[in-house]
């Protein structure tokens, strides 16, 4: 369990002692010294069966049953009945990565442990997602646990070696079986798989690497028996199955050869043989038991499936009559393939569920279904009844679906992810269940017409249906303004079909009236720009082609939504109509036969004249100005008037968005190349990545560079801005993540990760950073502290840099909005930003406003108004009468009444002088701080305590303040001063300082308000009012000119002469 230690941290004797909470005696991996300043972890998305480790699966009652699944190093359970809906995650993590698992009574066994660590090793009890148990683990433990087995009284761990027993009740340790020999040949160690006859009792079976299947007792200790397999060179045995008929056992080795084995005779009943390839191999076996499935009708028992890590298929047996195929499940999970990179397959468990006509698989592709056999009409092959999935391989594009409409609920929700393994996905950050992969049409059915699923099962190399899908995604955009939902058009459900069709051709014009496709994607290889529909998740109707013919490497959508930008490899940029799929624009425009003479009598007299006349920027023509590398970037701005784009050719182009011409260049070669931009739309600035490392910063209104940004090691690998355009925020291969601060161009932070990050993406509401690893199927998303704490914009210094672990699957050690907001152990960064010692005002020379709260003063502007829309409707109703038990108020009413009556007494007892001067004491004591300040600080002609004070009053109380001054004045008693003319004197004399301007104009207007009528009576009061006047209008002239100056100067460097 978790226990807490005192850790002393620094080296002086004065440090502080800090509560730092460990877990088992290890310090926990999320420690708060690692805690980035700016992204910390919360947890990760996309892991549904990640490894190699087997599902186990339980009944839960008569009515479902709950399969769990192992993502590394914690437990997913979900339930059948709700749709394969996630119910538990287990916390605490495992110190290592799980190795086994399996599922008895209402209770998860998860064993684990790592070679790389030697000595960590245990297994660990759940129930309900939280640890309740531990089994004590044997000493000189040193190899991880294959298989988990429980029966009876029994706990049974298989690893290479021996096996470990314990007590299914106490959780002791029982004994330890050392199955290998002294000399520790490897064909006598064992195989991993081990499984309990129903009919033998206390005894196990256990494969071993030279094909043969040992007997144990785990009563005695003592090995019984050893089947010997049936044929030479079987390899070793690589799955144990016991049948539903008595002491029948199935058997598979490496070869391919399933054979079902009487046990109590040692006699081989039926040998199946799933052919001789290496795709052949077979490491799981399951048994149907509803008794149905088998024969013509499907009306007899004994079905039989196997699968392996070597393929995707499914193969299902009818037993009866010596044994044959009868059907075969293509690519139930994704087939593994070299050529593809790091995309992983193959099937890792099957089970058929207990009287049930339901096959549940899992595979190495991180995917979790289950299959349903139909009985009418009979079928001997499954159709899918339920899909729980994710990327098969890494991910390479990340992006944050922008919001439909401002003040959407789904702003921020959705994160559009683009795998190496082909697929697109729609994550949701607040439900898993609504994650969905966009779906690319019938890839079956588009299989079987091709030939590909009818392939024999000893025949040649199949092809895999992921072959089929559209290439690797490379850059994707989106805009929902045009996004139609649910009822978007689909062009009568075909898929990119002017793929097919010939140029010109109107085939698929089908308009949606309701909205049209929202997502564009370009793919590795592919000279084709796909469409998407975001409402129906699902690929939409156009497949653009670039007009030169060459790979698509940069796509973008205007602002508006209704039109797709895609570039060549070649630096050709075309423009579609995504509502009816026709070619609009090219850029730069192409010319026609006379314009091309035309441009070229042009040229040709350009190059005899002299120029003589000031060289001012360069207009270009029509068709002039294409790139001449790949474009890496295109952007179009908030009007649809300007198309950005930029190339590997380090030239950034402005063309005007309806005529294709180009108006304006930025040169950056040979200096640079240009490899990836990013647009923030609000503030109209654009981010490149160049060649040499660097991140620079343009504004696009002025066409000028306004920051470059250094400081990665390695290639950047993506980038982004933040919601609010304040941040860079960059990945590169050495694993960090750096983040710079635009205003300031520093460098403010930077974590280093375990592994490099691919791609990353910043959420539109700021709350979420989403990262992609190159090590990881998943999405790790990390929260943004700075939404509630501060943080410095001061260079990062060396000490700074951060080691954080990534987000886990479990959500264990991360820190969620709420988190944040709370956490009382934040970082103290006192003293780290070169900030002036007060921040009112930093010169004397400038008018500066006041850091009061915006809403303060103009509360107190409309306090009127809000009291009028607070009054009450109904007027307020009597009291109830008191209960009779209450005390009557007969005896205080009575005392008050004699308090009074003795009181002119006690005033006729006291002396003139006495009663004066205690009139004075009583009036001092009734004024408020408000009267005392202006009384003082009128005599002391320093108002500066009077407007501090006046600044800390809330607006209602300010008001009454400014209601209750008193205009009356006392020639003969100083003490006695007119209120109103020191309250305008009070505001001049802050006017001339030049500080909190607009609360200087908010109080004067309720000054007038209030006290206008007296002011044509009063002479002082005029006379003070008129100096207030003649420093209002020199401050107004000052601050003129200086803003006229300003803009002068500015306007003189945006000229272009």
């Amino acid at each position: 369990m978790a226990t807490s230690t005192l850790v002393e941290r620094g080296n002086g004797d004065n440090c502080a002692i800090k509560r730092q909470k460990l877990s088992n005696g290890v310090h926990d991996t999320h420690d708060r010294t690692q805690l980035a300043r700016v992204f910390v972890p919360y947890r990760t998305l996309g892991l549904v069966s990640s490894t190699d480790v087997p599902f186990t699966s339980i009944p839960l009652g008569k009515t479902t049953f709950q399969i769990t699944t192992s993502v590394g190093r914690c437990l997913h359970t979900y339930d059948l009945r709700k749709g394969l809906h996630l119910i538990f995650v287990t916390r605490p993590q495992t110190p290592a990565p799980i190795t086994a698992t399996f599922a008895w009574k209402d209770r998860v066994y998860a064993a684990w442990g790592s070679r790389e660590e030697p000595g960590n090793f245990g297994i660990w009890v759940f129930e309900r997602g939280k640890r309740m148990a531990e089994l004590e683990v044997p000493p000189g433990l040193d190899e991880p646990i294959k298989q988990l087995l429980i029966f009876g009284s029994w706990i049974v761990g298989c690893c290479s070696t021996r096996l470990e027993v314990w007590k299914s009740l106490t959780h002791e340790h029982y004994t330890t079986l050392t199955t290998a020999r002294s000399g520790g040949i490897e064909s006598d160690q064992l195989s991993g798989v081990i499984c309990n006859m129903p009919t033998l009792l206390n005894k196990v079976l256990a494969g071993k690497q030279d094909g043969s299947a040992e007997l144990w007792n785990m009563s005695t200790g003592k090995l019984i028996y050893t089947i010997v397999p049936p044929m030479l060179n079987t390899g070793p045995i690589t799955a144990l199955q016991p049948s539903p008929a008595l002491s029948l056992l199935a058997i598979a080795w490496e070869n391919g050869t399933v054979s079902i084995h009487d046990v109590r005779m040692d006699k081989e009943i039926i040998r199946l043989s799933s052919g001789s390839s290496e795709n052949s191999q077979i490491s799981s076996i399951s048994f149907r038991t509803d008794g149905l499935g088998a024969g013509e009708d499907g009306r007899k028992a004994g079905v039989l499936a196997t699968a392996g890590t070597k393929s995707g298929d499914v193969t299902l047996w009818d037993l009866n009559e010596g044994g044959r195929v009868v059907g075969v499940l293509r690519d139930a999970h994704n087939k593994p393939s070299s050529n593809r990179g790091q995309v992983s397959g193959g099937v890792s468990k099957i089970e058929f569920l207990a009287g049930q006509a339901i096959l549940i698989s899992s595979g190495l592709d991180n995917a979790l279904r289950t299959w349903i056999f139909d009985e009418t009409p009979f079928s001997p092959i499954p159709r899918i009844l339920h899909s729980r999935s994710g990327h098969a391989a890494s991910v390479c594009r990340l992006e944050f679906l922008p919001a439909e409409t401002d003040g959407a609920d789904t702003i921020g929700k959705w994160l559009l992810s683009a795998g190496r393994d082909r697929s697109l996905w729609g994550w949701s950050i607040r439900r898993d269940a609504q994650s969905t992969e966009l779906s690319q049409g019938n890839v079956k059915k588009k299989a079987q017409k091709l030939g590909i699923l009818s392939n024999a099962l000893g025949g040649g190399q199949a092809a895999s249906l992921e072959d089929l899908k559209a290439p690797e995604i490379t850059c994707m955009a989106c805009s929902l303004n045009r996004d139609g939902g649910m009822g978007a058009s689909t062009g009568g459900g075909l898929v990119w079909a002017n793929v097919h069709l010939k140029k010109g051709s109107a085939e698929v014009s089908e308009n949606g009236p309701t909205g049209w496709e929202s997502v564009l994607t370009g793919h590795r290889g592919d000279k084709y720009a796909r469409t998407w529909f975001w409402g129906r998740k699902k690929a939409g109707r156009w497949a653009f082609e670039t007009s030169d013919g060459t790979e698509v490497k940069s796509v973008a959508i205007s602002p508006c939504g209704t039109f797709a930008l895609i570039g060549s490899a070649s630096g050709g940029i075309d423009m579609f109509n995504l509502q009816s799929g026709i070619h609009r624009q090219k850029f730069p425009s192409p010319l026609t036969p006379a314009q091309a003479r035309k441009l070229r009598i042009t040229k040709a007299n350009e190059k005899q004249e002299t120029i003589t006349s000031v060289i001012g920027p360069r207009k270009y023509g029509q068709g002039e100005g294409k790139h001449t590398k790949a474009i890496t970037g295109i952007m179009v701005d908030g009007l649809n008037k300007t198309v950005i784009s930029c190339s590997l050719d380090g030239r950034i182009k402005f063309w005007d968005f309806l005529s294709g011409i180009l108006r304006h260049e930025i040169n950056w070669s040979p200096m640079t190349a240009i490899t990836a931009s990013r647009y923030h739309r609000p503030s109209d600035l654009i981010a490149l990545s160049c060649d040499d490392l660097s991140i620079r910063i343009v504004d696009i209104e002025t066409k000028k560079l306004v920051r470059e940004l250094w400081g990665c090691v390695g290639q950047i690998s993506d980038f982004c801005f933040s919601n609010d355009g304040r941040w860079i925020i960059a990945a590169s291969m050495d694993s960090a993540v750096r983040v710079w601060d635009l205003p300031t161009g520093h460098l403010i932070n930077v974590t280093h990760m375990q592994s490099a990050c691919t791609a990353l993406a910043f959420s539109t509401t700021g709350e979420f950073l989403a990262t992609a690893h190159a090590d990881s199927v998943g999405i790790d998303i990390w929260t943004n502290r700075t939404l509630f704490t501060h943080v410095p914009t001061h260079h990062v210094r060396h000490d700074e840099i951060t080691k954080v672990t990534r987000p886990t699957a479990s959500g264990e050690g991360g820190e969620g909005l709420l988190d944040a907001a709370f956490d009382e152990e934040l970082e103290s960064d006192q003293g780290l930003d070169a900030l002036p010692s007060s921040l009112d005002q930093l010169s004397d020379e400038m008018m500066t406003l006041s850091l009061v709260p915006r809403s303060r003063w103009q509360i107190l502007l409309h306090l009127d108004t809000i009291a009028q829309r607070n009054k009450p409707i109904e007027p307020p109703k009597a009291p109830e009468k008191a209960p009779f038990f209450l005390p009557s108020r007969e005896g205080l009413g009575k005392a008050i009444a004699a308090t009074i009556q003795n009181t002119p007494q006690l005033t006729q007892q006291l002396t003139p002088y006495e009663r004066s001067r205690i009139s004075r004491l009583d009036r001092k004591a009734t004024q408020s701080e408000f009267t005392t300040l202006l009384h003082s600080s009128a005599a002391s002609n320093d108002f500066t305590p009077f407007i501090e004070h006046l600044k800390t009053l809330p607006p209602a109380a300010a008001d009454i303040q400014i209601r209750s001054l008193n205009p009356l004045a006392s020639s003969t008693s100083p003490e006695n001063t007119n209120e109103l003319v020191a309250f305008i004197s009070a505001l001049t004399f802050r006017l001339r300082q030049k500080r909190d301007y607009e609360l200087v104009q908010a109080w004067m207007a309720v000054f007038l308000r209030v006290h206008g009528e007296l002011v044509p009576r009063d002479k002082d009061l005029v006379e003070v009012l008129k100096m207030w006047k003649g420093v209002m209008e020199g401050e107004g002239k000052r601050l003129e000119e200086l803003v006229g100056y300003c803009a002068g100067v500015v306007g003189f460097l945006r000229s272009s002469r």
